[in-house]
């Protein structure tokens, strides 16, 4: 389970987040979404240790993010899997697909190498990728390298999956492809996701939970049903915008 307890984080005089707080059970499948700018990506990071907020406190399975040595640190993270919004793969030297999930596993687990090759070989199957893993990632489409990301994500067989705009910069076909592959391994893998998105098809078509986020403060929280047919004037102009631009009929 992830708590967010009383969050507060401010940048000079911007407040992201004002005395916050969220829990995240296990098994959930959930999309944080917000205006750009809110700070969804930020509340990521907070979660993995990459962000410590000015007060209250991150919980990742009853221990406390904040102020946590780099080792303690490193053994919550092992436990998180984060797929960011660009992929992050990395493209140095000769580095291909099955080089970026190698490194990952050599890094956070004890596996053996044929034990890794099987494990990779499994994953690429996974997201529909096992014929290109000799591939660089400068040979990759936007569309492949999500996959990819997701591959390298849940190879160490994480507890908790991190989204960051999983489908920004895709087309339509490759955001419904993303989206089912990330309710796939939701199920598949059995882990507990949360999903930083704008993307309203990802909130109706995947998300258990909605939970949106505006000025430092939830101003839902509840299903993708409900947030469609919210009152909320925020949430309420949110889902009209996907009416006015097709995304929602």
């Amino acid at each position: 389970m992830i708590e967010i307890k009383n969050l507060c984080k401010s940048f000079g005089e911007k407040c992201l987040f004002n005395d916050m707080s969220i829990r995240i059970n296990q098994g959930e499948l959930v999309a944080i979404v917000g205006r750009s700018g809110i700070g969804k990506s930020v509340l990521l990071k907070h979660i993995c240790g990459l962000i410590f907020p000015c007060s209250g406190s991150i919980i990742v399975d009853e221990m406390e993010v904040n102020n946590k040595s780099f080792k303690k640190l490193q053994e919550i993270r092992s436990k998180i899997g984060i797929v960011f919004q660009s992929g992050a793969l990395f493209n140095f030297g000769s580095m291909n697909v099955y080089d970026n999930i190698y490194f990952a596993l050599k890094k956070l687990t004890n596996l053996n190498d044929l034990e890794i090759d099987k494990r990779i070989n499994f994953v690429l199957s996974e997201v529909g990728m096992q014929d290109s893993k000799m591939l660089k990632p400068n040979e990759l489409s936007g569309g492949m390298t999500k996959r990819v990301s997701i591959a390298r994500a849940i190879a160490a067989r994480p507890k908790y999956l991190l989204y960051d705009e999983p489908t920004t910069g895709l087309d339509p076909l490759m955001v419904n492809n993303i989206n089912m592959l990330m309710k796939k391994i939701h199920k598949e893998e059995q882990v507990t996701s949360v999903i930083v998105t704008h993307e309203i098809r990802t909130i109706i078509d995947v998300a258990d939970r909605v939970i949106m986020i505006d000025d430092a403060n939830i101003i839902y929280d509840g299903s993708s049903d409900g947030m469609i047919n919210s009152n909320i004037e925020i949430v309420s102009n949110f889902v009209s915008s996907a009416y006015a631009n097709g995304v929602i009929k």
